[in-house]
Parts: C-alpha cells; sequence; structure tokens
C-alpha cells in the first residue's frame, strides 16, 4: 500500500510514521519517503486502518491509487460489453 503523507519533515517524523504502522502489525515493512511525502507499507492491516493510525499519529494521510492499476482500469478497446 502507498499513502501520501502530509507534514512530514525529520526523521522524527519517519519514526513516529513507522511505529504508528507497526503497532497495527509488529512485522510490517514500512518506507517512508520524506521528500515525495509518500510512505509505502506492507502489513496485516487495511489501508483504512493505516490511515487512522497515522492520523492518530498527527500526520494527515490518504492511500493512493495504484496508477497502472488505475490506468488497467480505465483503458479499453472499445470491445468489452460488460
Amino acid at each position: 500500500m502507498q499513502f501520501s503523507v502530509n507534514n512530514m519533515t525529520c526523521g522524527h517524523c519517519v519514526r513516529t510514521i513507522t511505529t504508528a504502522l507497526q503497532d497495527l502489525d509488529a512485522h510490517a515493512k514500512v518506507d517512508v519517503d520524506l521528500v515525495s511525502g509518500r510512505v509505502q507499507a506492507e502489513g496485516n492491516f487495511t489501508s483504512a486502518a493505516a490511515v487512522a493510525a497515522m492520523e492518530a499519529a498527527g500526520y494527515l494521510a490518504a492511500p493512493e491509487v495504484d496508477s497502472q492499476a488505475s490506468a488497467a482500469a480505465t483503458t479499453c478497446c472499445g470491445h468489452c460489453h460488460t
């Protein structure tokens, strides 16, 4: 899962976000990119739970849509009838 997270500026932010997500799943993999404002997380939790945990930690977070999946979902050859 990838998230856009506002107001991350330092190592403290990285630790806080990581801890918030690892409180949901102690074995979660969390990668915080301060420059892009994105968080990549893999763990045993839903996207909604991750957003709620980051918001409870003081950060406005939103899930990002997988650009490849959304492109595939919106691109059609015109022959589909479903």
